[in-house]
């Protein structure tokens, strides 16, 4: 059957054109149920006799949920309880449209069998097919399609109860929806319909199931009201946001800003706007300016008057507020017409925020905060992210899970409430548990950690596997040369080899031997679809989450010593000053000789006895890279510092047992000089060969304000520090030093790290050549080639590198730069998650280390505030904040803050940024969502000063990374 509709559409010239539409109808496309005795299927997803106990639904049914019910209950719907349920395309069309990941997760739930989910095309089924109506909304029509399919699967399954093998059958189809006007039509045409509420509390199977439910109100986006009776109701807090139309209009014509919210860590009534082409955020002071806005949210904003405008307080603010309700304390009250107190060469640009443009909530992992309510069902939950806001829930489980870490979602913020509202997703153990706290850091993260699919398994090789003659025939062999690797020690995953052998006109020959991933994973199959999800490898204190299955990432793919293994290398004869005379590629076949860690590939350089073939290779290797670095930091490449360390971890109870700091030798730059000219020489080829999209790693040029922070803290030591370019600012860090401060340079350039903008993949058709640039490199181009098993970028790069050679067929999405920026893009994110994931993994194995412990270490002052100090611990790699406490006194009444010279100061001591200063370092347990070291001044000793809590941030930036 065939409808077609012909509408008339003008073109960008001003011309006419007529259009038509066709759209095909059938009459064999199947209901999904057992029951069924008329349409012709093989296989059935819906039950013929679903079983859930419900007060309200008597008979066996089966479940068709609405729009919003998927969009806004799919916890609901991922519980093992709800089975048997019916996805219209209609529906499962606007989710998609609405919302990527809620449409991702109803994907993943249709895709478990076990949870029967079937998808009914009604749109192209002939009894389910509507028209739209003339004046008919897009929202009413989708309402009367959803209720015509509901109508029409009772009428079609009542038919099949006649079955001569089903005659005790009755399954109905219940509709369920929020949206009261379609509920009462569905009822009119004589439908069961009911919200989810009232289908949920009617589950007898389940009554925990309750606390799933989301609170929406049609406070932000017009939902429909549901339950009243538990939403907050009191007095008006937050200011009315700008309605939508209002909001586009004005951020079109520039009366209003739009731009990503990022929360401060440090003091929870103040925030910052990121607003794009503006190389400084807009800052935001004060909950009713921060208008209900949640880290990561997209928002609108109005600049303030100039003479409103303030700057981050030096005060660091914890909400550590045991009450529910309002507290008037937390909204500070606008200016009157006062003097603005802060003088005008500290205020920053302020705004407030005055719409939401996209709000980016996702679950959050945390703990329930004591009630001071003894039995109430309403309670406060705490995130353990400190930037998100504590969340308001009902939880009739809230006595059984005080002391376990949960999962909850935001559902929505009123005006009326001080907190979002929201609900119980699920528990994942109780705190302090290292699975459970490994969970929740990968959870908080974003890591995709789940087993790998059978599906993707499926597109390993099998084994026993061999190399072909074929395989030979098609590659270089390699294998007659001296190679070796160099990793940290335990190392499986090993992605890269070396080789140097003096060549007979006196040059070297150097190579460089990558794992061919690329050889293994072909593209769009669910192997390589998995693989550029996970983006990357994560790296943590006790275990690695694979990019790809441990066949490839520890086996098949990784360069194990005296084992054939296929490789993708990059050779270049270079003179003995380390100029390159020439660079080639290709495909190989590689045998390691041996696979050391960088402490063996040490002692073997350092010992002259040791003469062998391998020896003189790195030899020779260690005196090409130091030519190599010299000349990178004759060109303006910047040398960054951090404090990294390495746990030494119990076999049988994965307890850290020390810890120590990594030490760094001549062997570990060597290494990183050839990955780093292996992937210059690599970008300038692809870009030869796709000068539109090759994936390419650019690192921008910071802007001046970043280094504010860096610039001031040198001049207080007598050192100044030129910015003008990468050049004046590495030469600058290299004179700031202290004799009488020997930490002082280190502290200086991790101070700098933090000025650095974050390094990022592109395509190179979507920015001009100027902006290729990697600043930190000092390189004009830049990629990833040399790290292929556990970073997808390199991947990609293999891929283009091997149609540059005419070692393998080119495909269509290589060649479309807006598919390779999309994949940037998520690659920019999922490495950007993986380091924080990784800093998140030492923090918590820190705390382990100390859990029965107390230390005396030293440290050194990196930022003075107005009631703190943030300490620098560099044995074990952490900044703490040391509150200026004491006991039963104000801070103002020992110590005096100068903000002029950023110093603290009681009695005869005074603090000052870069002093070295001795903490007592120990576990404060008293707060269960936070247990973190506690820092005590030991010393310079004061005088009545103690101090009874601290909070020990993640460690800082690592090195800045390649």
């Amino acid at each position: 059957m065939l409808k077609s509709k012909s509408f008339v559409k003008k073109t960008r010239k001003g011309g006419v054109i007529k259009v038509v539409r066709e759209h095909y109808l059938r009459d064999d496309i199947w209901c999904g149920s057992k029951l069924c005795c008329s349409c012709s299927q093989d296989e059935h997803t819906l039950e013929a006799r679903p079983s859930i106990d419900s007060d309200l639904v008597k008979t066996a049914h089966y479940l068709l949920p609405d729009t919003n019910v998927l969009l806004h209950q799919i916890d609901i719907l991922e519980d093992d309880l709800i089975k048997n349920v019916i996805i219209l395309q209609t529906v499962q069309k606007e989710v998609k449209h609405r919302s990527l990941p809620a449409y991702k997760r109803i994907k993943d739930i249709i895709a478990n069998k076990e949870k029967r989910f079937y998808v009914f095309t009604n749109e192209h089924h002939k009894d389910t097919y509507i028209e739209r109506e003339g004046g008919e909304s897009p929202n009413d029509y989708n309402d009367r399609a959803i209720r015509k399919a509901t109508s029409w699967f009772n009428g079609h399954l009542e038919g099949c109860k006649r079955h001569p093998d089903h005659q005790q059958d009755q399954v109905q189809v219940i509709l369920l929806t929020n949206d009261q006007a379609n509920r009462e039509k569905a009822v009119e045409d004589g439908l069961q319909a009911y919200t989810i509420h009232e289908y949920v509390k009617s589950l007898t199977g389940k009554p925990e199931l309750v606390d799933r439910l989301a609170l929406i109100t049609d406070n932000e986006h017009k939902m429909d009201k549901v339950n009243a009776d538990i939403m907050v109701q009191g007095k008006v807090m937050f200011p009315e946001y700008v309605v939508s139309s209002e909001l586009h209009a004005g951020i079109k014509s520039g009366k209003y800003l739009q731009g990503t919210f990022h929360a401060s860590r440090e003091n929870y009534k103040e925030g910052s706007v990121n607003v794009q082409d503006q190389d400084k955020a807009v800052f935001i002071k004060g909950l009713s300016h921060l208008n209900r806005s949640v880290h990561g949210d997209v928002v609108a904003i109005e600049m303030l008057p100039e003479d409103d405008w303030t700057c981050p307080s030096s005060l660091v603010m914890v909400d550590n507020s045991k009450k529910d309700e309002f507290n008037d304390d937390d909204f500070e009250s606008e200016p009157d017409g006062k003097k603005n107190p802060v003088r005008k060469e500290l205020r920053e640009p302020t705004g407030k925020v005055i719409g939401i443009i996209k709000r980016n909530w996702r679950p959050y992992c945390g703990i329930l905060q004591q009630s001071l309510l003894k039995g109430s069902t309403r309670r406060l939950f705490i995130a353990a992210e400190k930037r998100i806001p504590k969340v308001r829930i009902e939880t009739r489980q809230a006595e059984t899970l005080l002391g376990c870490r949960l999962v909850v979602s935001i559902d929505s913020w009123p005006r009326n409430s001080r907190y979002p509202l929201g609900h119980y997703v699920k528990k994942l153990g109780e705190v302090g548990d290292r699975e459970t706290e490994n969970q929740v850091l990968l959870l908080e993260h974003d890591i995709p950690h789940e087993v790998f699919s059978s599906n993707v398994l499926s597109f390993l090789p099998k084994l026993p596997w061999t190399i072909t003659q074929e395989d030979y025939d098609s590659r270089e062999d390699l294998r007659h040369l001296d190679i070796c690797s160099v990793d940290p020690p335990g190392c499986t995953d090993i992605d890269d080899a070396l080789h140097c052998r003096k060549l007979e006109n006196g040059h070297f020959e150097v190579g460089v031997h990558i794992a061919d991933v690329s050889h293994f994973i072909k593209p769009g199959n669910a192997l390589d679809d998995e693989a550029a999800n996970r983006g990357t490898t994560v790296y943590l204190v006790d275990k690695r989450i694979d990019m790809v299955p441990d066949l490839l990432s520890s086996n098949l793919c990784s360069l194990r010593e005296k084992e054939e293994r296929f490789a993708f290398s990059c050779l270049w004869e270079v003179t003995k000053d380390a100029e390159i005379v020439s660079t080639r590629f290709c495909k190989s076949v590689i045998n390691s000789r041996s696979a050391y860690t960088y402490e063996q590939a040490q002692l073997k350089i350092d010992d002259k006895s040791q003469t062998d073939p391998l020896t003189e290779s790195l030899r020779n290797l260690n005196k090409l890279a130091k030519i190599l670095k010299r000349g990178r930091m004759d060109n303006g490449a910047l040398t960054l510092a951090s404090a990294e360390i390495r746990f030494n971890i119990d076999s049988e109870t994965h307890d850290p047992i020390d810890v120590q700091a990594k030490e760094m030798r001549d062997t570990n730059s060597m290494v990183e000089e050839f990955m780093l000219l292996a992937n210059i020489s690599v970008a300038k080829r692809i870009l030869q060969s796709f000068p539109e999209c090759a994936l390419l790693r650019r690192h921008p040029v910071p802007s001046p304000s970043n280094f504010d922070t860096i610039i001031k803290a040198a001049k207080s030591m007598g050192f100044t520090i030129v910015i003008d370019s990468g050049k004046a600012l590495s030469d600058s860090l290299d004179k700031a030093v202290n004799p009488e401060i020997p930490y002082f340079n280190t502290l200086l350039r991790m101070m700098t790290t933090r000025c650095m903008t974050q390094a990022l993949y592109f395509s190179s058709g979507t920015l001009p050549e100027l902006e290729y640039h990697h600043f930190g490199l000092a390189a004009p181009i830049y990629t990833h080639f040399t790290s292929p098993i556990r970073r997808y970028s390199d991947l990609m790069v293999h891929r283009m590198l091997a149609v540059c050679i005419r070692a393998d067929k080119s495909y269509p999405d290589l060649l479309q730069k807006n598919k390779i920026q999309a994949i940037c893009n998520n690659l920019n994110y999922r490495h950007r998650m993986a380091q924080y994931a990784g800093r998140a993994s030492v923090g918590l194995h820190t705390q382990i280390f100390f859990k029965n412990k107390q230390e005396d270490e030293e440290g050194y002052v990196m930022f003075v505030r107005k009631n703190a100090l943030q300490v620098f611990i560099p044995k074990y790699g952490l900044e703490g904040t040391l509150f200026l406490k004491p006991e039963d006194k104000t801070a103002s009444s020992l110590f005096t803050y100068n903000e002029e010279e950023q110093s603290q100061t009681a009695g005869d001591v005074s603090l000052h940024m870069f002093d070295p200063v001795t903490v007592q370092l120990s576990i404060n347990a008293s707060d269960v969502q936070h247990q973190k070291l506690m820092l005590k001044l030991v010393k310079p000793k004061v005088s009545g000063f103690s101090v009874d809590s601290a909070d020990v941030t993640e460690p800082p930036p690592k090195k800045l990374k390649t």
